[in-house]
């Protein structure tokens, strides 16, 4: 998935349990779960602000953009290219 979740990493920088960041931000632990480890199809701004506010971290300190792998990267460069000469599906 191109978008990377780092929840776990700002919690272990805070020391907090999945239970107790679920409690402070008001979801259940199984659906913080869902979102932590990259399952989720979408994430509310209201929750994402909740779990910045508990966190004392920024959106960007939780979520990353990232490349799925260099194949797929080769290919996005190539429509690219051909887009530009006007061939691409781009």
């Amino acid at each position: 998935m191109p978008i990377a979740v780092d929840i776990d990493v700002m919690l272990a920088r805070r020391k907090m349990s999945v239970g107790e960041l679920a409690s402070r931000v008001g979801i259940t632990p199984a659906n913080l779960a869902v979102l932590k480890n990259g399952r989720a199809k979408a994430v509310r701004f209201t929750t994402l602000a909740a779990l910045c506010e508990v966190l004392e971290c920024q959106p960007g300190d939780l979520l990353r953009w990232e490349p799925d792998d260099a194949a797929d990267a080769e290919v996005a460069e190539v429509d690219a290219d051909e887009a530009v000469r006007g061939g691409g599906r781009a």
